[in-house]
This record gives structure tokens, sequence and C-alpha cells, in this order.
């Protein structure tokens, strides 16, 4: 490619990246104008006071609490069921699988990351109705049941994260451990994963954000709009997505909407917190394992 080729393409990716910072910030920038007037205590908690609130002595009925509460409650619940079955996965594709059984199962994980939201929160919707029967209503729609349904749709990120990150690592490193005495287990849980910890946890990162965001599955396997802080895995619950969704069909007034515009701050803000949390962690392992 000749010198005015290179200054073409240099020029076209300059653009893009500025284009799409501007888009970002815009839509940062909306949101602030739109949503920074609603921020008071009321927007949280409504009429109950804040500290009541808080200790889960009084319930919140005109505030963000309880949906804050349940989306955290959602996104820990699914990331701590979807990551060691997802890790598991990826590492047996990586280490263990034959080549005719990993061909077979990258092409089932492909499609499963394929499918809609929708149609998972179906299923997720279908499994309620028949735990629902089966154990005479005691089961049914329900925070454990949306945050499975949840890790289920995460789990492909995951699967791909572990698995390219293990196959990117140099011959060289892989086989080093092994030449010392270690056994392959060894390997992979002192050298191998050590080794790709920050491309592990950008797969953790990715699959918060897509169960912070998704709105079809929690809404088809136990979301409400009134339901409260749950006190059991097995309740109905609040969520700020479905919030979102339900302030911006059917608001009433300017006013309403704004809270929907804030409501949607305080997702972003959450998971920026979670974003924050999952660095921190990583740079904690680092820090040990580089000290062990």
């Amino acid at each position: 490619m000749n010198r005015f080729g290179e200054l073409l393409l240099a020029l076209f990716s300059w653009c893009c990246t500025l284009l799409l910072t501007a888009t970002v910030g815009i839509l940062m920038l909306f949101l602030l104008r739109r949503g920074l007037p609603a921020f008071d205590a009321a927007l949280f908690f409504g009429d109950t006071p804040p500290l009541a609130a808080l200790l889960l002595s009084k319930p919140v009925f005109d505030g963000l609490f309880p949906a804050l509460f349940g989306t955290l409650a959602l996104v820990l619940l699914a990331i701590a069921c979807a990551v060691p079955v997802g890790l598991a996965a990826g590492i047996y594709l990586a280490e263990y699988a034959a080549p005719a059984p990993k061909r077979l199962l990258n092409l089932f994980f492909d499609v499963l990351a394929g499918i809609p939201s929708i149609v998972i929160g179906l299923a997720g919707f279908a499994l309620a109705i028949v735990l629902h029967r089966t154990f005479s209503g005691r089961i049914g729609h329900c925070l454990l049941l949306s945050a499975l349904s949840l890790a289920f749709l995460v789990l492909p990120y995951l699967i791909r994260s572990t698995q390219n990150a293990l196959e990117a690592i140099d011959p060289v490193t892989r086989r080093t451990a092994l030449a010392l005495g270690a056994s392959k287990l060894q390997n992979i849980l002192y050298v191998l994963l050590p080794n790709r910890l920050a491309d592990l946890t950008g797969g953790v990162i990715l699959a918060v954000g897509r169960c912070a965001e998704d709105t079809a599955v929690i809404m088809l396997t136990g979301v409400v709009a009134s339901a409260g802080i749950p006190n059991s895995l097995l309740r109905q619950y609040e969520a700020l997505p479905f919030y979102i969704y339900y302030i911006s069909s059917q608001y009433s007034g300017p006013e309403e909407l704004q809270r929907g515009f804030a409501a949607a701050l305080v997702l972003l803000s959450l998971c920026v917190a979670l974003f924050l949390l999952a660095f921190f962690i990583q740079r904690r392992l680092k820090e040990r394992l580089l000290y062990r």
C-alpha cells in the first residue's frame, strides 16, 4: 500500500474514532441534562426515610431503591452461576477436548450466542409455568429463575473468552511448567489462567454488562413494577431495566419521564461501579500471583 493509501486509512480510522467518541459524549450529555434534575433522596427512597429503607425496616413504594437492590442482586447471582460453568467449559474446550467434539461444541456455542434474548426469556417463562404447576404454586416466576436465565444467556461469552484466551498463550509458556514436572491441572491453575487473567476478566465484564441491561429475559421470568425488596430467591423483584422500559412506555407527564432518564443514569452508574469492582479484583489477583 502506497503512502497516500496509508494516510487515507489513518484519516478514516481517526474519523470513525472521533465519530464514536462524539456519539457517546452526546448521549451522556443528553442523559445528564434530562436526568440530573431528578436526582435527590426522593428519587431513591420516595417518602420513606433513607436510613429506614437502607436498614430494610420500612418498604419503599415510590423510589428506585428496590429496583437498584434487585438489579444488583440479579447481576451478582447470575454472574455467580455463570462464571464457574463458563470458565470450566472454556478450559475443557481449550485444553482437554478432542478435535471432533471441539468442533461440534464450538458450533453449538456459536449458535447459542446468536439466540435472541427473548427466546431464552420464553424458555424461562415456560419453565416457570412447569415449576408452578409441579410444586403447587410454591415456585414460579422469581429472582432465581431470572438469574439462571441470564446466566444461560451470557455463558457463550464467558466460554469463548476463556477458550480464546487460553489458546492464545504461546507454546513456550504453555510447556515450561510441564517440563519442570507440573501436572496439567497445576499448569492450568498456576500458569495459564494467571497469564491470561486480563482477558478472562474482560469476558466477565462483558457478561456483567449483558446481565445488567437485558429486559426481555427478566420481564418474562420474574420482574414486576412494584414488588419491593424480595425476601427470598423465590420471590418476584424489581429491576432498573424494566423500570426504565415501564416508565418510557407509560409515563403520564414530563416529571415521570425525567425519573426514567434518572433511572438510566443510575443503571449506567451501577454498571460502571461493577466494572471498577471487576478491575479492582483483577489487579488484586495479579498482585497476589506476582508476589506468591
